[in-house]
């Protein structure tokens, strides 16, 4: 489902390189549920949204379901991470003035679909996630685990078979962040998706399939749990 082939991505600190990801290989099969820990500014942030299509590495081949994403156009690799990635953030990254039905709804925007079916999708994927009674609330009527379900909810609405979510958890408070964890699990089992999941806490790591870490741009590891 998603290959990395001597990946790097480097940047440029005034005359110096700066190495945010050197020499990655991986390989995540379908439906499994990976963990990436590290301390900050390891390079996992960057790792996953070069995955998403995000971020352009200087080098190395990123293939998503077959393909080189950075082999193809700016347009053609855009439509093809809208319909094939789902992103989950530490910050929920929703909009205050809308509800959380209008929320999830609005990723469809870009979508052919009629209106009336961008809303009968959203309603789904709050069901999916356990917050369809919470559908007209506004994020300011919404616990701060309950924001978070929206944005899974937002980014599950187009069905896509990847998620990448980066330290979803962050802003939560324990309990309610491994709520959040088991559910990403539980849609990652049921529906067969393709998980990757960026956080700093050992014990919710413990709960996927394989975990990496990442050092200074290298990744490692990679055994079964």
């Amino acid at each position: 489902m998603i290959i990395l082939r001597d990946v790097a991505k480097e940047y440029r600190v005034g005359d110096a390189p700066l190495a945010a990801l050197n020499g990655v290989d991986l390989e995540i099969s379908e439906g499994e549920f990976v963990v990436v820990m590290g301390p900050s500014g390891s390079g996992k942030s960057t790792l996953l949204f070069t995955v998403g299509g995000l971020l352009s590495p200087t080098k190395g081949h990123v293939l998503v379901r077959g393909r080189d994403i950075y082999k193809m156009s700016r347009n053609e690799r855009a439509k093809f991470i809208r319909t094939n990635v789902g992103f989950i953030f530490q910050s929920f990254e929703l909009l205050p003035y809308l509800t959380a039905l209008e929320n999830v709804a609005l990723s469809l925007y870009l979508s052919d679909m009629p209106l009336s079916e961008h809303y009968a999708m959203a309603k789904d994927a709050l069901e999916r996630v356990g917050l369809f009674g919470r559908a007209l609330h506004k994020p300011s009527q919404l616990s701060g685990g309950e924001q978070q379900r929206v944005a899974v909810a937002r980014a599950i609405v187009k069905k896509p078979p990847i998620l990448l979510a980066d330290e979803p958890t962050g802003n939560l408070d324990q309990k309610t962040g491994d709520e959040i964890v088991q559910l990403l699990l539980e849609l990652s089992r049921k529906e067969r998706l393709t998980t990757i999941l960026v956080t700093h806490d050992q014990a919710k790591a413990k709960m996927a399939d394989r975990r990496f870490l990442m050092i200074d741009g290298k990744l490692s590891g990679g055994e079964n749990n």
